[in-house]
């Protein structure tokens, strides 16, 4: 029993620790809050994206010794900026152009970082993420920044809703889709740019999306879906970390694996949709066999 108190309460005694709980657990909300409209919009891939396209930006800042997490906002933003206009573009579909600049900035990032001679820890941090490193002023940062997209979210939801599920009718509707885009792309990308000292640029794809995957399963309802992604992002995160410290792993990567493990098990015992419920489910919808026959 005493071991279990330990497991829970050592972490906590560290301040490097309790900083780090406190960022992954508000990213891990932020991000489930704003994966479910990406999920619902079926545009994963502007989450890997964005991710790579701030690539760019931080090379710049690195090769220029400025703030690495300003420069990979700035491109972020340039490049979903850039997405969201030529992509009104009626004759090219949105992850045609999405295919296109993301390959262009993840590119431009290789040509830049390959006029160093050297990486530094600085830009590893960023690849890779260094969540147990970060300070009291990038947890204010992390809360003040995540609670501004949280009610940017909530407040345009139900607009963001009717454009993902249709947008040629919420156009017809006279809804500003254009608009809308442009908003919703700015706020994945300063959520994902705002995650990149948690789990770095190559795993926030995971904590974008996974959450709202697994919430996906679970419910039809969108506030529902909306509560649940957040929760299981919070808690999975702050899990990530315990595995972290105790078994002395890489934190981001944790983090990831706990949340994976999280849509696994949802994936399979799901009540409505899990693999174990369709199995069990009879072909005409009603109710499953009694055990024994």
């Amino acid at each position: 029993m005493s071991d279990l108190i330990a497991f829970f309460t050592d972490p906590w005694q560290l301040p490097f620790m309790q900083r780090a709980f406190a960022v992954a657990a508000i990213i891990g909300l932020v991000c489930g809050v704003v994966g479910v409209y990406v999920v619902l919009r079926g545009m994963a891939f502007i989450g890997d994206a964005v991710a790579h396209s701030a690539f760019p930006g931080v090379a710049l800042a690195y090769a220029f010794e400025g703030n690495l997490l300003l420069g990979g906002a700035a491109a972020g933003i340039t490049t979903a900026v850039l997405i969201a206009f030529v992509s009104q573009n009626r004759r090219l579909k949105e992850d045609t152009v999405i295919g296109v600049f993301f390959a262009f900035a993840f590119g431009l990032g290789i040509v830049l970082v390959s006029t160093r001679d050297s990486w530094t820890t600085d830009l590893s941090s960023f690849l890779f993420g260094q969540v147990l490193a970060v300070s009291a002023s990038d947890v204010w940062t992390v809360a003040a920044v995540g609670a501004v997209l949280v009610l940017v979210v909530l407040a345009i939801g139900k607009e963001l809703v009717a454009v993902s599920l249709d947008r040629e009718t919420a156009r017809a509707a006279g809804l500003p889709v254009f608009r809308l885009d442009l908003a919703l792309y700015v706020v994945v990308t300063t959520t994902i740019v705002m995650s990149l000292e948690a789990v770095g640029n190559i795993l926030v794809l995971a904590l974008l999306i996974t959450p709202a995957a697994t919430a996906r399963m679970l419910t039809e309802r969108l506030w529902a879906m909306t509560l649940l992604a957040s929760l299981i992002g919070c808690a999975g995160s702050v899990a990530g970390l315990y595995v972290s410290y105790t078994y002395d792993l890489a934190a981001g990567g944790s983090v990831v694996v706990v949340l994976t493990g999280l849509f696994a098990l949802t994936w399979c015992l799901a009540p409505r949709h899990g693999l174990l419920a369709k199995f069990v489910r009879r072909p005409d919808g009603a109710a499953p066999l009694p055990a024994g026959r």
